[in-house]
């Protein structure tokens, strides 16, 4: 199993090295393979908040921490001009789960050769994505058996103001063969519950982190920050940086039992 882990949003270098730092010391002493996230730009915002440092300064933030520790690096794209350019320092690109059906920006993400990472939108069924696959392998033929694409689970749209996980989309998805995340940290938003801001809830991650491991998934994606009452996008709902030791290790020892 590996670890996708970073703060949401690269608010400054301080942060991301601070967090880069931690992570890496303590997947290696797990064992995890880690690919380090954050994104430079949050460009699907209920409303005009803050969004990132940009993609010049973000990438550059992002390239040092490539040099510095060594680590695999996964960020967001949002247009398809921007893949070529991400491709450079990225060696995963993420496509939003509000953008999972964009067939330009799929395509243009997949010509780079990296890896992609498609986030399963909050309004589509698990066995959807396979149009996803399809026009990913449009550019790359076999792609999701060669473990070019993976697909995350970030939850389900339920009412207004709510996700829900339903469990059985990690089984569904499976069936394409390719490897399967979960992500744990967006699927406790509660979209826009606080005035025009996305609220979540934190303390319910552990518990979906251990359900979806005990189901079976390649990866687990988690966001984490140092102080994350301070952190300019989904405060609510990302781990404390302090406490992702044992999160971690209460995953492994379940995926050691299985």
């Amino acid at each position: 199993m590996f670890l996708i882990a970073g703060p949401c949003a690269i608010e400054n270098r301080d942060c991301v090295m601070q967090t880069a730092d931690t992570l890496n010391r303590l997947c290696y002493d797990l064992g995890l393979t880690l690919y380090f996230k954050s994104s430079f730009d949050k460009a699907n915002r209920t409303s005009a908040s803050a969004r990132g440092v940009g993609m010049d300064e973000g990438l550059r933030i992002l390239q040092e921490v490539k040099e510095q520790f060594g680590l695999p690096i996964l960020t967001d794209v949002h247009e398809s001009v921007q893949c070529a350019t991400v491709a450079e320092v990225a060696d995963v690109l993420q496509i939003p789960a509000f953008l999972s059906r964009q067939t330009d920006l799929l395509q243009a993400a997949a010509e780079t050769g990296r890896i992609v990472n498609v986030k399963k939108g909050q309004f589509m069924a698990p066995w959807d994505m396979g149009g996803a696959i399809q026009k990913i392998e449009q550019v790359q033929s076999n792609a999701a058996k060669d473990g070019r694409i993976w697909l995350t689970e970030r939850g389900s749209s339920f009412g207004y103001g709510r996700l829900i996980v339903d469990m059985t989309s990690l089984v569904e998805m499976r069936r394409f063969g390719c490897p399967i995340v979960f992500d744990a940290t967006h699927s406790v938003q509660q979209p826009s519950t606080q005035a025009g801001v996305t609220g979540g809830n934190r303390a319910m991650v552990p518990y979906l982190v251990r359900a979806a491991v005990a189901v079976g998934v390649d990866g687990l994606f988690i966001e984490t920050h140092p102080e994350p009452e301070k952190a300019i996008s989904d405060a609510a709902n990302q781990i404390r940086l302090s406490d992702m030791k044992e999160l971690l290790q209460q995953a492994l020892r379940i995926v050691d039992n299985r």
